[in-house]
C-alpha cells in the first residue's frame, strides 16, 4: 500500500504482514503519517492501545475504512508523534482519550 491510501484520524481494517511474513488481520487507527511509515494504534486484539510504527509496505490489503466522528477521535500529544522520537523505537504503550467517550 502507499501513503495516499491512508489519512490521519482514519480507522481501518487491514491485513498486515508480520515479522515472520505471516498475514494477520488488524484494526488500526492512524495518528500520524511520514513518508515511509505511519504511527498507528491497535484498536483490537491483544495489544489494544499500543502505538506502533507501521511501514506502508507491511499493509497487504485494505479491507474496510471506518468513518471516525470528531467526538471519537483519539487524542495524543503532538510531541509523541514526532519523527525524531520514532527513529529509535517501533512501538510505545500510551494512554489516550476520546473526549466524546468521557475518557
Amino acid at each position: 500500500m502507499e501513503k495516499s491510501d491512508f489519512q490521519v484520524d482514519g480507522h481501518y481494517a487491514v491485513t498486515l504482514k508480520d515479522g515472520n511474513g505471516k498475514l494477520r488481520p488488524a484494526n488500526i487507527y492512524v495518528h500520524h503519517m511520514e513518508d515511509d511509515y505511519m504511527i498507528a494504534r491497535n484498536t483490537s486484539g491483544g495489544d489494544v492501545g499500543l502505538l506502533f510504527k507501521l511501514p506502508y509496505g507491511d499493509v497487504v490489503k485494505l479491507v474496510r475504512t471506518h468513518k471516525v466522528l470528531d467526538r471519537k477521535k483519539f487524542m495524543v500529544p503532538e510531541a509523541m508523534l514526532k519523527a525524531k522520537l520514532w527513529e529509535t523505537r517501533d512501538s510505545m504503550r500510551t494512554y489516550s482519550s476520546a473526549p466524546g467517550l468521557g475518557k
